[in-house]
């Protein structure tokens, strides 16, 4: 299959709103693909890169040679250039990577040459996200969607189950479980405004007083500030995946410690790792993101931030999946693994008054929150639903800065204001909700000047915009009609918590949940 063709299905699916024609597009493109290049092609048109990562920045991919005038390469010959160039390390590296991208760019066409350069980058917004993918993996290989769903969930990328659907259908997507050592995508928490939303959407509506019995039973964890962390462990070896699924084993030895430790031959755990001051209480969360960014050695990484993983739920125990086991049974068998020091703190929700109290004290020390956990709910990996809903001490989302403002007075010389946006799955795209200054310290308005400044696409006057990358959370007091911004919305009193380094801006809170939370 020519990379071509790749290229045209993600223009198509870039030049309509509409669902049903971004499927048919991409659904199109698999098909043309067939079982040999359909993993290649789902990872591309999902804007990622089999290979993750392949050492070269947008910096090294500003400057190409002229594009070739016919497309003649195929989707085989990119990836394995780029697998070529992943591989590419120690002296001269440099040189090498500068050369390889020249001879592989040099080969492409213009319109391949700017969808290559975007995916690589982590740019290539054509709307054909997890939804669409997966919907058009089914169309393409006519299985049951639920059938794509359930594989994708447990494979954690789409590319590996679009060859199998088009290989094997339904039997080869059943095939896919839960394989220790191979990392499946998180369970993600819903959002509700108190403590009474919380308990009533996971099914314990609150009936009389704060104080009278709830009719059904949950679990109320307390939320951490933490890294998102699984841990997978197979007899002695160890490994350690963040919620985007990077391995981070190396940068977390005392994590990998405490798993060992552990009275099992293989299990799958889902938690946090936080690093804590000497009274317990939560350290800036910057300083425990930069444990998964950073590439010190081990002893520098202990000495310099070390962690504290907390562990809240249990997916495989010796050979035994535990996904589809109600809450109330995998939180049961964690306890019996893993030792109460690294257990999150959890309560049974008993009662509003006891919930809000719990929450209460958990906010007093430092942490986030909490989330209500229903006891009879599955493990729904991928996804948000009502079996968990979080519940924070005020109103945040995290969204992705569009562009920026140089400030003027105190602020002269450094960029200051900030666009935000909350990303819109349906378009691939980003819907501004309104700009902010507020809440940032001088040294964190000199870190996003030059953060900025390696981001900025064009400037207009004093505003630079940017490459939609950097998330950002935010709180607010409300959200307001506007007819000022795209989506008729605008956040009141919006103000910066902190750069989330650990998502990327296809996890940012998206338009939907933005107008939920409008009601």
């Amino acid at each position: 299959m020519l990379f071509a063709e790749v290229v045209d299905a993600s223009r198509a699916a870039a030049a309509t709103r509409s669902r049903l024609a971004k499927t048919a597009a991409v659904a199109g493109a698999l098909r043309a693909a067939g079982p040999v290049d359909a993993a290649t092609v789902a990872a591309h048109l999902s804007g990622v890169l089999p290979q993750r990562r392949v050492g070269v920045s947008w910096r090294g991919l500003t400057a190409l040679p002229d594009p070739a005038e016919l497309p003649s390469v195929t989707v085989t010959e990119v990836d394995l250039a780029l697998t070529a160039l992943a591989a590419v390390g120690g002296a001269g590296s440099a040189g090498a990577r500068q050369a390889a991208v020249a001879e592989l760019f040099g080969r492409l066409t213009r319109p391949e040459q700017d969808f290559l350069r975007d995916l690589i980058t982590g740019q290539m917004r054509q709307g054909a996200l997890d939804g669409v993918m997966q919907a058009a993996i089914a169309a393409a290989a006519e299985v049951p969607e639920a059938a794509v769903r359930r594989a994708v969930m447990l494979a954690g990328y789409t590319g590996p189950v679009a060859a199998a659907a088009l290989t094997g259908g339904v039997p080869a997507l059943e095939a896919i479980s839960l394989e220790v050592g191979r990392p499946l995508r998180p369970m993600l928490a819903g959002s509700a405004p108190d403590v009474g939303a919380a308990l009533e959407a996971v099914g314990l509506p609150a009936a009389g007083s704060p104080g009278e019995p709830l009719a059904g039973m949950a679990y109320v964890d307390g939320k951490l500030d933490g890294i998102r962390l699984q841990a997978h462990r197979d007899g002695d070896t160890v490994r350690l995946f963040t919620r985007s699924l990077d391995d981070i084993t190396d940068r977390l030895p005392e994590v990998v410690e405490a798993v060992l430790a552990m009275p099992a031959r293989t299990l799958v755990l889902d938690g946090e790792a936080i690093a804590l001051d000497d009274a317990g209480r939560p350290r800036p969360f910057q300083e425990t993101a930069s444990r998964t960014m950073s590439s010190v050695g081990v002893a520098e990484l202990r000495s310099r931030v070390p962690v504290t993983p907390y562990f809240f739920d249990l997916l495989h125990l010796d050979g035994e999946d535990l996904l589809d086991a109600p809450a109330a049974d995998r939180f049961a068998r964690l306890a019996a693994v893993v030792p109460v020091e690294s257990l999150v703190p959890r309560v049974s929700a008993r009662s509003v008054a006891e919930t809000q109290a719990f929450f209460d004290t958990l906010v007093r020390d430092g942490h986030e929150g909490i989330v209500v956990k229903s006891a009879t709910a599955p493990y729904a990996a991928g996804r948000r639903g009502a079996g968990w809903v979080k519940v924070k001490p005020r109103h945040t989302l995290d969204l992705v800065v569009l562009a920026v403002e140089w400030g003027s007075g105190r602020r002269q010389g450094w960029l200051s204001n900030i666009h935000l946006g909350a990303r819109d799955p349906e378009s691939g795209g980003f819907v501004m909700l309104g700009k902010t200054f507020k809440g940032m310290t001088d040294e964190m308005l000199a870190w996003q000047t030059e953060r900025f400044l390696t981001l900025k696409t064009s400037r207009r006057g004093h505003v630079v915009h940017l490459r939609p990358e950097q998330v950002v959370e935010v709180a607010f007091d409300g959200i307001q009609t506007s007819s000022r911004y795209p989506g008729g919305m605008a956040l009141r009193f919006a103000r910066v918590l902190r750069y989330r380094d650990d998502k990327t801006a296809d996890e940012a809170d998206t338009i939907e949940l933005v107008r939920s939370l409008r009601g």
